[in-house]
């Protein structure tokens, strides 16, 4: 009988080990569940937003301010918004355009504000927004030189000349789909679209592909110099149409609360008179 219940103890001892040794090996008992990127930027207690400003009335610079006062635009006020509703400080990244893609892509900055449209290659690389503007026009077309005016009646017209697009844009998506870049004499690349401008201004390009709402505020504030080529416009795929922000894949709750901010300013009017107010400034500028 002693040795039954010394054999039945063990078995309990045994048993009860086992128990408590799975109850241990449970993984997610106890733990902190894994910090978002929205954690992260409340944490550190800034935003980092990363934009080409170069692209009136959307972001662009006013060379007579110094620091980050300088850089001024829809998108900047746009970013200011967001961090003011999650309590933290705004930073912005001025890159080139192509940088703000890749970097938004590689998710090294939190946030890209910089007058995008949508493209099935860029969704494939990030996430976009709910769009938060649309001009109501979203025409694209070429800048030429006022002079030269009458020399353009069709696309074809450009073989043989100096064509310059920003690089990665649409504009230069445009212009590789429905012009022959075959036939230019050069088709350059430049980081921003006012280089493009002045390019064409200066004699060094004979036409800049466009979005007509920014070149309509440069040729305004070049009277007599530079001017549209609108005999002939684009075809423009409705899926573009609307500017958009852009967060690296795998952030839902930063891409949910971004897009709740931008809903609250397009609903509330408040990016259309950012819009008039900065289109105005722009142009006393000479931007």
């Amino acid at each position: 009988m002693k040795k039954l219940i010394c054999v039945l103890m063990a078995a309990l001892m045994l048993f009860s080990l086992a128990a408590c040794g799975e109850k241990e090996a449970s993984p997610s008992e106890g733990q902190e569940a894994p910090k978002t990127r929205l954690d992260e930027i409340k944490e550190r207690g800034y935003i980092e937003v990363v934009s080409e400003p170069y692209f009136a009335p959307y972001e662009f610079i006013d060379s007579s301010k110094e620091g980050d006062d300088k850089y001024q635009g829809v998108d900047i006020e746009i970013g200011r918004y967001i961090a003011e509703q999650l309590g933290v400080e705004f930073r912005l990244v001025p890159l080139e355009f192509t940088a703000v893609l890749s970097s938004i892509a590689d998710g090294k900055y939190d946030l890209a504000l910089s007058a995008m449209a949508y493209t099935p290659e860029r969704a494939d690389a990030f996430d976009f927004t709910t769009y938060y503007y649309n001009s109501g026009s979203n025409k694209y077309s070429l800048m030429i030189r006022e002079e030269d005016y009458d020399l353009y009646d069709s696309f074809d017209d450009f073989a043989g000349k100096k064509v310059v697009a920003q690089a990665g844009s649409l504009q230069e998506a445009y212009a590789n789909a429905q012009m022959d870049p075959s036939k230019f004499k050069e088709f350059i690349k430049v980081s921003s679209t006012t280089d493009g401008y002045l390019m064409v201004a200066e004699g060094k390009a004979d036409a800049a592909v466009c979005a007509v709402t920014n070149a309509e505020l440069y040729a305004e504030a070049n009277p007599g110099l530079v001017t549209l080529a609108d005999k002939m416009l684009f075809e423009v795929d409705p899926n573009t149409v609307g500017t958009r922000g852009g967060v690296a894949k795998g952030n839902p709750e930063l891409l949910e609360f971004v897009n709740k901010c931008l809903e609250e300013l397009r609903d509330s009017g408040q990016i259309d008179k950012w819009v008039d107010e900065y289109k105005a400034y722009a142009a006393s500028l000479g931007i």
